[in-house]
């Protein structure tokens, strides 16, 4: 196991983004949790490096995102927000937020949110831009900008992709909260487990994602986004030149031969 902070990213001695290897799990904990581990642009910087690093190490073959303390993600640090000077310089950090959200659907690794709390605003967003997501029993979700004056616009491209149209539309329209099992019950996760067991949780869901090869699962993910945004021919010749190609590879080759030949398939 090693442990490491992203490089160059700090406040006041502590480490805004925690990073720790559990073998092939890479372990990324928003780390200002009594701010409820807000996306300042500093955390947002450090979260992108992390990622751009992680897509390189071909070490790693799963990411999980969770956050200290009592909250998952609190949104956008709305004090750093008022205190810059013009609109521009707002759009700047939008636009790093969004860069971060997309950089979670480019990652050829699989990407799990532990939900350990409270994910409001940005934080929702980030729980519905991961590819999977466990979530503590207490967890509350919103994306409740509205209340505010301020539309939740960005949180609302991922979770119009992951919840029914009516039920975004809700959300952001009112700002009311949704628990745990409402939003287990809407799509928006995987998962609801105790909140001793998040992490037990999100461990073992990764463990079944270990057990898969790692390039089918790379080119899988990478399919799975694309044909989302496409038409229905578009979408199903996209999935036969992918599933062909995987068909190719020497991890499709073995499972299929260890499946005829009634083995556990050996990939190394």
């Amino acid at each position: 196991m090693n442990e490491t902070a992203s490089p160059g990213i700090a406040q006041a001695g502590t480490e805004l983004l925690l990073r720790r290897d559990e073998g092939a799990v890479a372990l990324l904990t928003l780390n200002r949790p009594r701010q409820f581990n807000a996306l300042s642009g500093a955390l947002l910087e450090a979260l992108g490096k992390a990622l751009d690093a992680i897509a390189a190490d071909e070490t790693v073959r799963v990411v999980v995102i969770t956050g200290a303390g009592p909250a998952f993600c609190a949104g956008h640090d709305l004090r750093e927000m008022r205190a810059l000077p013009s609109q521009a310089e707002v759009e700047t950090l939008f636009g790093r937020c969004s860069a971060v959200m997309q950089r979670l659907v480019s990652l050829p690794q699989p990407v799990i949110a532990a939900v350990n709390g409270l994910a409001t605003a940005a934080g929702c967003q980030m729980v519905a831009q991961c590819d999977l997501a466990v979530a503590s029993a207490d967890a509350r979700f919103a994306v409740s900008g509205i209340n505010l004056g301020l539309f939740c616009s960005t949180p609302a491209v991922p979770l119009t992709r992951n919840v029914g149209r009516k039920r975004a539309a809700e959300m952001l329209f009112t700002g009311d909260f949704i628990d745990a099992e409402t939003a287990l019950d809407w799509g928006l996760v995987n998962r609801v487990v105790p909140p001793d067991r998040v992490m037990e949780s999100a461990r073992d869901l990764a463990n079944k994602l270990l057990a898969k090869p790692r390039d089918s699962l790379a080119m899988g993910k990478a399919l799975f986004y694309r044909q989302l945004e496409a038409g229905l021919a578009a979408a199903y010749a996209d999935a036969s030149r992918t599933i062909s190609c995987n068909f190719a590879t020497p991890s499709a080759r073995e499972g299929v031969a260890a499946f005829l030949e009634k083995r556990p398939p050996d990939w190394k």
